[in-house]
């Protein structure tokens, strides 16, 4: 690849981290009188709702503190994250230590958490921003809301767990998950523990929810593995996949596991090929393995998280790999999603598009987007190809 052409995505992702996308959030998220950030905003950064989402919290807790651990020591990064960290400690948990789900915008919970995810990034939070001010007392509850975490897996829904038992499923997000957060973590959990659910993660994505035949990920499965022919058991998210494909690439470069970095990138490029839309362009957001209807009606929009989740395996494969086919792929997607949800007026990127690829609302935050998936893109595409630069050179 010519040198001239991996510069130009260099600059281009860490141009548009620096300076679009977190400027964004650092003038219009933080909420500098009650605590925490405000999510809901529109097409130009004005707040339209003042409900605040744990995910969303403890994700942008997670940014800043990486961005100042790993990018440049800015005070008001730091400062940025703190205001986060304050409010998940002083309004983020129950009695019994988890995590609630939402707030009102002066910390007062709204609803309990109805899985285990608000832990989840609680923990990378707690961890990360604790790296960066050496507190101890973070690092202990990131740790300890770690494996709170890897404990619930047994119940992940808890008391709102709705099934009766008679069609037990098992969902692809927990090894999923579980893999990006023992990565983010392994100097806290310890590398014993770490290489044990490592090992746990790469069998049940690549042997347990991966379909061979289908070259599909199955976002459940039966609890020994088996198909289940049903709405849940039929339901592919693609993006979920991708995402996953990356994690298990970073999981096999701490492993020295070259042959799982090319199993995971043939099973990036399979996912595609299945999730990707022949006539409009972009990746799906959900598909049945059968091709039956959907109980989700919205299986046909284009989301950004989905888009950025390839670009990020797609470079972080090519780096791996040199593939061209790879190389194809990526450059697909790259032209699809800079056209299509980059917004060159007010930036930040869309979240919502129609199968056509217009946007359903020009909304750059809510209760499920937040930031998170656009500068964690941003700033792994930069990293990705700022080595093959210096690979080439």
């Amino acid at each position: 690849m010519e040198l001239e052409i991996l510069t130009f995505y260099k600059n281009q992702y860490k141009k548009a981290l620096m300076d679009n996308v977190i400027p964004f959030w650092e003038k219009h998220s933080p909420d500098w009188e009650h605590g925490g950030y405000f999510t809901c905003l529109d097409r130009e950064g004005r707040v339209y709702d003042t409900d605040k989402f744990s995910w969303l919290q403890a994700r942008q807790v997670w940014t800043f503190s990486m961005l100042y651990n790993k990018v440049e020591k800015k005070k008001n990064w730091l400062k940025i994250a703190e205001n986060g960290i304050k409010f998940l400690l002083n309004n983020g948990r129950d009695s019994n230590g988890s995590f609630y789900f939402s707030f009102k915008k002066d910390g007062e919970p709204l609803t309990h958490a109805f899985n285990i995810y608000s832990d989840c990034f609680a923990a990378i939070a707690f961890a990360e921003y604790g790296k960066a001010t050496g507190d101890e007392e973070m690092l202990e509850i990131g740790r300890n809301t770690y494996f709170r975490f890897i404990e619930r897996q047994k119940n992940p829904k808890g008391r709102f767990e709705k099934s009766t038992g008679s069609r037990l499923l098992k969902s692809f997000g927990l090894p999923m998950m579980t893999a990006f957060l023992t990565f983010e973590m392994e100097d806290l959990v310890g590398t014993g523990k770490s290489i044990e659910v490592f090992e746990e993660c790469i069998h049940q994505i690549l042997h347990v929810h991966y379909d061979p035949n289908l070259q599909i990920i199955n976002e459940y499965v039966g609890l020994h593995g088996e198909r289940v022919d049903c709405f849940d058991g039929r339901l592919v998210n693609p993006g979920h996949g991708i995402e996953a494909m990356w994690f298990l690439m970073d999981v096999a470069l701490r492993l020295d596991r070259k042959d799982i970095i090319d199993r995971a990138t043939d099973i990036c490029l399979q996912i595609l090929e299945f999730g990707w839309d022949k006539k409009y362009g972009g990746i799906f957001y959900f598909m049945d393995s059968k091709g039956a209807p959907l109980q989700q009606l919205e299986w046909d929009q284009k989301l950004w998280w989905v888009h950025q989740e390839a670009l990020i395996a797609l470079s972080k494969a090519y780096l791996h790999t040199k593939r061209t086919d790879v190389w194809k792929w990526y450059e697909r997607v790259y032209d699809y999603s800079w056209n299509k949800f980059y917004d060159v007026e007010y930036g930040e990127w869309f979240g919502y598009l129609s199968r056509e690829g217009r946007p359903h609302t020009t909304l750059k935050g809510g209760k499920w987007k937040g930031c998170f998936h656009t500068p964690r893109a941003l700033y792994e595409c930069w990293q990705n190809f700022e080595k093959l630069t210096k690979l080439e050179k």
